[in-house]
Parts: C-alpha cells; structure tokens; sequence
C-alpha cells in the first residue's frame, strides 16, 4: 500500500507473479536476434527455453546465453491478471483455442498495468496533492478497463486514454519538481559523457540514454518516465528521489554498491557488491 497525502491508496498487484502466469512474456511478443536476445523469435510462438511448466529453462543464466533482453522485461502484473482474471485459470496448451485472443490481450493489459504503476507513483507524491482527484480517476478508470471481458480488450485502442493519462502524469511531474532543471526530454544522448552531472528537477522523458556515463551524477527528483538506460553507467550515481524510474530501467543499466536507488526498488544482482568507481 501506498500513502498518498489524501490517505491510503490502494496499489494493486502491480508485480510480476510468473507461478500465475501462463509464461505469456515467453510466447506473445516478438523478438529479433540482437545484443538483447539470441535468436529470433516470432509473435506468438513460445520461445524454445520455455518449459511444459512454463518457467524459463535458462531463467538462471539468460545473460550468459545471450538472453539479457529477457531479464528486463516487465509485464507490470500483466501476466497473472490475463491467465488468472481475465481467462480463468484457461491455458493456451491445455485450451489452444483462445491462444491468439489471449495473446492479444497481454499486450493491452501490459499497457493498462504499466499506467497504473505510474499512476501509484504520482499518487505517492505530496507536491501533487492538487492532483489526487484527477488522479484517482484516472486510475479507476484504467483499473475498470483491466477487468473488461477479453474480446473487448484484445481490440481496444488505447490512444486516447494513454494520451489523458500521459498529460495528467507530465502536470505531476511539473508539481513535484519544485525547481525544475533542464528539459532534455526526447534527446539522443546515447554515449554522453554525463558523470557528476547535476540533473537535479531535469526532464529526461524518453531520453536515449544508452551506454551514457551518468557516474556519480545527481538525478534527485529528475523525472526518467521511458527513459532508455540500457548499459548506461549508474555507479555512484544518486537516484534516490527520482521520478517515475521503473525496475525494468535499473535491470537494464549498470551500477553499483555506490549507486542510490528508491526504496521501492530492488538491487540487481549482476550489480558488483562494492563500489567501482
């Protein structure tokens, strides 16, 4: 649960649970053979690391086999709900009939899950009180389309209500940076020499980060919604008071024991235990 400064808001299952899931993350995206991922794999066919049980063969060693792509990925709880709610417990092996609409319907409610991991974070955010009503709508609404029945959502269009939701999250931004830094939402920084930077309040929306050297940098209250940090340096680097940086985005980036992270969050495991800078 998180506390909002209007009282508790109820986050809800927001994780990953793969023991509920259907290993759909393993079956209904594609992906190409590349620096992320191995082979190629088309929409739809179940990646052959895939068991009959439906965890991952090589879950333990993904990285080693040429499989990092794998190990950031995040369905946001989308997985569980999809098996568990909206198809009862149904199974695309044991009932392959529904296989293409379940499919379908993942991707969508990945999409509506993500939302709502973005909304509990500005609802956890005081600066954004003037907020909270617009908010909790927002999420009710995005929580009622979770629940429709699958035909409904394996079509439905997301454009208008992600561009809503996207408006009210940038506004919470904008409250909660009290003084903000600079905008570089949407820059091709990919390399940059960032170390010890002062990216205190700066707007690095979608910001391509890949392989930049933000060791050391200060990123309190920087706001890093979509920004892509694959292989980016984050050694020393204070993200403590960041905004709206998802675990997907740590996964992917490198740190180390030095590196601040938000207490939401968790350490990943192929982060070297001490500092390296």
């Amino acid at each position: 649960m998180i506390k909002s400064t209007h009282g508790p808001v109820e986050r809800p299952d927001l994780r990953a649970d793969c023991a509920r899931c259907f290993g759909l993350c393993c079956v209904a995206p594609a992906f190409s053979a590349s620096a992320d991922f191995a082979i190629d794999k088309p929409a739809g066919q179940p990646c052959p690391n895939l068991r009959t049980d439906f965890r991952c063969g090589i879950h333990d060693r993904l990285r080693q086999r040429g499989f990092p792509g794998c190990t950031v990925y995040d369905c946001f709880g989308a997985g569980q709900h999809v098996a568990q709610v909206t198809f009862g417990g149904r199974d695309w092996r044991q009932d392959p009939r529904p296989a293409g609409q379940m499919f379908a319907v993942f991707a969508v409610v990945r999409q509506l899950h993500e939302l709502l991991w973005y909304l509990a974070e500005a609802l956890a955010l005081e600066q954004a009180r003037p907020l909270h009503g617009d908010l909790d709508h927002a999420r009710d609404e995005t929580q009622r389309l979770t629940r429709l029945d699958a035909a409904v959502l394996a079509k439905l269009d997301l454009t208008a209500h992600r561009a809503s939701v996207t408006a009210l999250l940038r506004r919470a931004s904008e409250l909660a940076r009290t003084d903000p830094g600079r905008d570089l939402s949407g820059r091709d920084l990919v390399g940059g020499d960032l170390a010890r930077a002062n990216l205190r309040g700066a707007s690095l929306r979608g910001v391509f980060l890949i392989g930049a050297d933000l060791r050391c940098a200060d990123l309190t209250l920087a706001d890093l919604t979509g920004a892509d940090l694959r292989g980016a340096n984050l050694s020393g680097a204070d993200l403590r008071g960041s905004l709206f940086l998802t675990q997907s985005q740590v996964d992917a980036a490198l740190g180390d024991a030095g590196t601040g992270l938000p207490a939401s969050l968790t350490r990943p495991a192929h982060w070297p235990a001490t500092r390296t800078r």
